[in-house]
């Protein structure tokens, strides 16, 4: 029902009273943008029309997918960080992600959405077969066309995780806290325990 859920919104508010301006298009509705800025272009040829235009983000960035018509049986993702590409366009069935508001599950069709995530645990399903990550924080993007991106600052896969390193750290970090006598050092404590204490639940998890 999500997917209809323009046409619901422009059915309510129109209802025999014409639809106002200020009611804007969902983005997933919007025509793909185009490859290059042209009001740039032709602002350039003007100045210097002579030389070719430089490249201006529009024209590294792919064509916005189309939004099926029907809800496909796999769900894309991308996962990524900032030093490599753990995921690439791979489909799946689901993954739950560690938001901030909750653990929140996407599939295919599901809305789009952004999602900020918290230090926890990222479940990829893929038919009988569940791969764990945690994550430290970051980002996942939902589009409309069935395609997940998500962006973590830091993840690792949880059988590559050690308990005893885990245990020592929360302890350590606990201590720091105990032992602060700065607003910037509780803070800086109180981060190592969140991290920590959720690095241990998703291994007792």
């Amino acid at each position: 029902m999500y997917r209809h859920g323009p046409r619901l919104l422009t059915r309510a508010i129109g209802g025999g009273v014409r639809r106002s301006a200020a009611v804007r298009a969902f983005s997933t509705d919007l025509a793909v943008a185009p490859s290059e800025d042209a009001a740039f272009v032709e602002a350039w040829r003007k100045l210097a029309p002579n030389i070719d235009p430089p490249k201006t983000p529009f024209a590294f960035m792919k064509p916005r997918p189309p939004t099926p018509s029907s809800i496909p049986s796999k769900l894309t993702i991308n996962f990524v960080l900032p030093y490599q590409s753990e995921i690439s366009n791979k489909e799946v069935d689901m993954v739950i992600v560690p938001a901030t508001t909750g653990q929140m599950g996407v599939l295919p069709g599901h809305v789009a959405t952004i999602a900020e995530l918290k230090p926890g645990l990222l479940y990829v399903h893929e038919g009988s077969e569940v791969t764990k990550y945690f994550v430290s924080s970051g980002f996942a993007f939902v589009h409309a066309n069935s395609i997940t991106d998500i962006v973590a600052v830091e993840a690792v896969p949880v059988d590559h995780i050690d308990p005893s390193l885990v245990q020592k750290g929360l302890a350590d970090f606990t201590q720091k806290l105990n032992s602060a006598t700065t607003d910037f050092e509780k803070a800086e404590a109180q981060i190592g325990i969140d991290v920590h204490s959720a690095l241990n639940a998703a291994l007792s998890g």
